[in-house]
């Protein structure tokens, strides 16, 4: 949810009020002001794209001067005959150099390594932490987009302290991480810059449609086993979701498969319990199955260890979770 809240800052009084948008956008009012709400990465993209078409701007009040529906095509477009990667990140940072005044990309090659950094010339309208996230996520997606492989990040930096979603940032950038440096940056493996451009005009559309879905999250499930223990879960929850069970799937011991999660900045109980979480609130959200069925499915003995769970990971009831929902929806 931190990401919905702060797409509204910086938006302007004549905008439409906030429930409008998230109605539309499938997304609860009660998560406003949920600490740990959730929401898809579809639900994100579709209010993304509504407050697009409604500005007429494809970073929604980020920035002094809006970039007027079409930019993220042109750009593009503008990348698609470059010969290699490194060809296409200089034609990136111009093109941004040519459209803001308050921002650009700085970016550099040393020591086997590539680097995308931000820069801020002014104040920046919208949330700076937001904006940082997403500039650099625009970055990372369209790069991968581009060469048609995921490109891992070696190095993260973070222009700002941690903030309290930051565990959020393990889907993003499974690498390292760094919080309170000089700049916002990612750093890749240089030997990807001589990678030719994979992509055509005709697969653009597709990518364009589905936008920021596909640049925001370029998915790592491979790279990672706190993914690969939530697949797990995912299919076998009700049966086997026990770590020894888990763990046995994996073929590995219970003491291998938690010194692996520790070292990825988790534990198997936050696995499970994220992705009941994440289960639970897409069941109260998106469909209008019973709650003894939801507790069921997310291998619950009854009802009521649900509805404590639920609370713990939420601050509210599922019944008043699902509540809120209808009642925001029927209020739009």
């Amino acid at each position: 949810m931190h990401f919905v809240n702060q797409l509204f800052c910086g938006l302007p009084a004549t905008t439409k009020p906030r429930a409008h948008y998230l109605a539309k956008a499938g997304i609860s009012p009660f998560l406003i002001d949920a600490p740990h709400g959730r929401v898809t990465v579809e639900q994100f993209a579709e209010l993304y794209r509504l407050l697009v078409f409604d500005l007429d701007d494809e970073t929604p009040c980020f920035f002094a001067r809006p970039l007027r529906g079409g930019t993220l095509k042109l750009l593009c477009l503008s990348m698609l005959d470059a010969p290699n990667l490194q060809v296409a990140l200089h034609r990136y940072t111009q093109f941004f150099h040519i459209l803001l005044d308050d921002f650009s990309y700085q970016f550099s090659v040393a020591n086997g390594l590539a680097r995308m950094a931000l820069k801020e010339h002014a104040p920046l309208k919208g949330s700076r932490i937001l904006i940082h996230e997403l500039m650099l996520k625009l970055f990372h997606g369209i790069a991968s987009w581009l060469i048609a492989s995921k490109i891992p990040p070696i190095l993260m930096e973070c222009a700002y302290a941690q903030p309290i979603h930051s565990a959020d940032y393990l889907y993003f950038y499974p690498g390292i991480v760094r919080f309170d440096q000089p700049q916002t940056a990612m750093s890749i493996d240089s030997t990807l810059l001589d990678h030719p451009i994979r992509r055509t005009k005709q697969q653009l559309g597709a990518f364009l449609r589905h936008a920021p879905a596909d640049w925001f999250y370029v998915s790592f499930e491979d790279r990672l086993l706190s993914h690969r223990v939530r697949e797990h879960l995912a299919r076998h929850l009700a049966t086997s979701g026990s770590v020894q069970h888990v763990a046995r799937a994996l073929h590995m011991s219970v003491r291998t498969l938690s010194r692996h999660l520790q070292q990825e900045g988790t534990h198997f109980q936050a696995v499970k319990d994220e992705y009941r979480r994440d289960y639970a609130v897409q069941a109260l959200t998106r469909s209008e199955k019973p709650l003894i069925d939801i507790a069921e499915a997310l291998g619950f003995e009854d009802l009521a260890c649900f509805s404590r769970a639920f609370k713990t990971w939420t601050g509210n009831s599922p019944a008043a979770y699902r509540k809120a929902r209808t009642t925001g929806l029927a209020v739009n």
